[in-house]
Formats: structure tokens, sequence, C-alpha cells
């Protein structure tokens, strides 16, 4: 049976000796070589061939994030995994944007270890459970990104009383100026301002004008 041939690139060495150790007790895994930084681990991926490479991203000279695209480059067919202990999303998203196969943190048991190995050279994008609901939820449209007719249906709906209010709140009027021109009290103003800005989410009546203006629901 032919080895999964890796090679690993950490700037501890301890932690690199600690996961060539590991990999060893199985014998379907082979480590062909070990880096201390990107350009190292670029240097010897170019010379090994290896099937996967196990990369941190905090590295000297060249770090993970740069290493990943030149390793790419290089070595196409090479499943390039991350190996660290930042968990931050966007490092993740970086990695996976930049070329990465996968995205594994420091703490996961041994044997996790060796399937995501196995699972890499398979072709499988091997990402730790939190980090996968991390790049979820920055992937999910946002409501106010999407732009379907039937999110823009769903906007904030104001009455045709609620925007002659802020017309004349782009003029400048006051509640007691509004009033006198509508023929409402100055309380009904204040109640209808008070709507728009929770129908809108907003939090004075500059940005409700703004917005009203910018949408072409009012004049300027």
């Amino acid at each position: 049976m032919s080895q999964i041939k890796v090679l690993l690139a950490d700037d501890h060495t301890l932690v690199r000796k600690g996961i060539a150790r590991l990999l060893a007790t199985q014998p379907d895994i082979a480590v062909v070589g070990e880096a201390a930084d990107g350009l190292e681990a670029e240097a010897l991926a170019g010379e090994l061939r290896p099937d996967v490479i196990l990369l941190d991203l905090e590295m000297p000279r060249c770090s993970g994030l740069e290493a990943i695209p030149r390793i790419h480059q290089r070595m196409p067919d090479a499943a390039i995994v991350v190996l660290t202990y930042s968990d931050d999303g966007d490092d993740l998203l970086e990695a996976l944007k930049r070329g990465a196969q996968g995205y594994l943190l420091k703490d996961l048991e041994p044997e996790a270890l060796f399937g995501a190995v196995r699972g890499a050279a398979r072709g499988e994008a091997p990402i730790a459970g939190a980090m996968a609901t991390k790049v979820l939820q920055e992937l999910r449209p946002r409501p106010e990104e999407d732009p379907s007719p039937s999110a823009a249906d769903e906007g904030p709906k104001l009455s045709a009383r609620e925007l002659e209010v802020l017309e004349r709140c782009a003029a400048g009027a006051t509640n007691r100026e509004i009033a006198e021109a509508l023929f409402i009290s100055e309380n009904t103003v204040k109640h209808h301002l008070k709507s728009i800005l929770a129908k809108l989410q907003m939090q004075n009546r500059a940005q409700a004008v703004a917005w009203a203006v910018r949408e072409g629901l009012i004049r300027p």
C-alpha cells in the first residue's frame, strides 16, 4: 500500500517534531520533510512532491497565508491544510481564498488529525467543526446584501403620511412646523417619527431622511 507523503511546516520545533512523531505511528502516512517557515516549505514542496502539506499560519520570513498561493502555484495537486491555533474566521476565509484545501486547529485529537490527512489526500476538505460554523455564518447572505426582488419587497414600508413627515424633515422643518403644515398635532408628528425610526431601525431623523432620499422616496 502506497503511503501518503506529508510535509510539515511550523516554526515551533517541538510542535513540529511532536506532530511528526504522531504521524509516524500510522503505517499509511510518511512525513517526508519539515520546514520552519513558508519559504522553506515552498522549496521542499517542489523538491519532495508531498501529497499533503500541513502548514502553520504564523511563521517568520514568510507566513502561512503568504506561502499558500506560492506553494499552490508550484504544486497545484498537493493538498494544503492549515494547522494552526488561530480560530479567527477571517484567517479561515483568507486561507481558503488563497488555495488552502482545509483548516484545522491544533487542539484536535490525534485520530482526527490522521483522518484529516487521509481525507485531504483523497481530495476532501477537512475543516474543524467550529470553523465550519464560522465560515457558513460569514458566507450566508445578509438581507441588506440580497439583490433578489423578494428581499427588496420585504424592505421597510412607510405610509404616505410618514413620507410626508420625512419630506418636511428634509426641508428642515420643526415638529411644530410639520404639525401646522399637515394639520395634525405635535404629538402625532412625534408618533410618526417614532414609527419611522422603528421601521427603519435608525437612531435619528437625519439618518431616516438620508435613507429616504437615497431610496428615491423623497426629494432632498
